[in-house]
């Protein structure tokens, strides 16, 4: 279970975490805004005028094995059974939507972001740079996580930061209906699971990572997570402390890059772990209900001792009004 932030008082409220199975280290959660006060009703946001700031790879249709074969998963994430897929082919975006990218929308449109609407988000505990009084609040049980007052994709650690010193950064603190609406106005969309799988594995067949089956080949790191004793001490041995710029580590096997760690991104689906037992077998969408919208990849605070989400079969969720530090996305081209 995530970490709910709660909307009235501003703070990290108390929920019960999963024994052994811990999602902490991945992004609080929250519930709805009042109907009426979410970002994503408050701007025009049909005019498809940002095609041309995408880099999109071109994914040829095929039939790929989903899911863990390795018994890696955890349980309830339901990573199982592993069954073929087919897809048509798809374009997707080589990197996940900068800080740049994001900021021509803002500009364009006016939106803002459910976090501005909240007026907090939720920021590493190592990264933050709020005053005191800007700290609303930490999530019981993963005192890691803090509720900062002004933390939003335009201020990522507190209200004294600027995207702009970080442009090439993936934009963060973005939710579902904050991604939802930025593909409206950009003429693109979310991709769904299966295709963010079979993107993420790069041509590869049953492996585990986007690029094979070791962690660090020939003792290269990458992707970008936590190294040392989390929540307190990383010792920084892939050269990042919180998000890389796009494009820092070497792209998969399709020219897709940090297709694991960095950022979690969201997926158009909602999540039910019990839906790989039926779902269909071509173009499949994702069940029609569940809890939450999933997402994939990991981020930079995900480590193999609580949280190996950064394999390619890796799954969990989120509320679709949710967002914090480690939280992104990329987008597909329309057909």
């Amino acid at each position: 279970m995530n970490l709910p932030i709660t909307r009235l008082t501003g703070e990290l409220s108390r929920s019960a975490l999963n024994t052994g199975q811990t999602k902490g280290c991945c992004t609080p959660s929250r519930g709805p805004l009042p109907v009426g006060a979410s970002g994503s009703r408050n701007a025009d946001t049909s005019s498809p005028t940002r095609q041309d700031a995408h880099l999109g790879v071109d994914i040829p249709a095929g039939t790929f094995s989903m899911g863990d074969a390795f018994g890696e998963g955890y349980p309830a994430d339901g990573e199982i059974p592993v069954h073929e897929v087919a897809l048509d082919g798809f374009t997707i975006d080589a990197i996940t939507v900068t800080n740049t990218m994001f900021a021509a929308f803002i500009q364009t449109t006016g939106y803002r972001t459910e976090a501005e609407h909240y007026g907090s988000s939720a920021v590493f505990h190592l990264l933050s740079t709020a005053r005191r009084q800007d700290i609303l609040g930490a999530a019981a049980g993963a005192p890691w996580w803090l509720n900062i007052r002004g933390a939003d994709w335009a201020h990522p650690t507190g209200p004294n930061s600027n995207w702009q010193d970080i442009p090439e950064h993936p934009a963060v603190h973005i939710s579902h209906h904050d991604a939802i609406a930025y593909c409206a106005w950009a003429g693109r969309r979310l991709p769904t699971e299966a295709e963010w799988e079979y993107a993420a594995r790069g041509g590869l067949h049953g492996m585990r990572y986007a690029w094979g089956n070791q962690l660090t080949p020939d003792g290269q790191h990458r992707c970008n997570i936590w190294q040392g004793n989390f929540p307190n001490t990383n010792t920084l041995e892939d050269g990042c402390a919180g998000t890389a710029p796009v494009r820092s580590f070497p792209p998969n096997g399709y020219g897709l890059y940090e297709m694991a760690g960095n950022v979690w991104e969201w997926c158009a689906d909602w999540f039910l772990p019990k839906y790989y037992r039926n779902s269909p077998s071509e173009n499949p969408v994702g069940p029609t209900i569940g809890n939450g919208r999933v997402m994939r990849g990991g981020s930079y605070l995900c480590h193999d001792s609580y949280c190996n989400r950064y394999r390619v079969a890796a799954r969990t969720s989120n509320t679709p009004e949710s967002s914090s530090g480690n939280l992104g996305f990329r987008t597909v081209g329309l057909t």
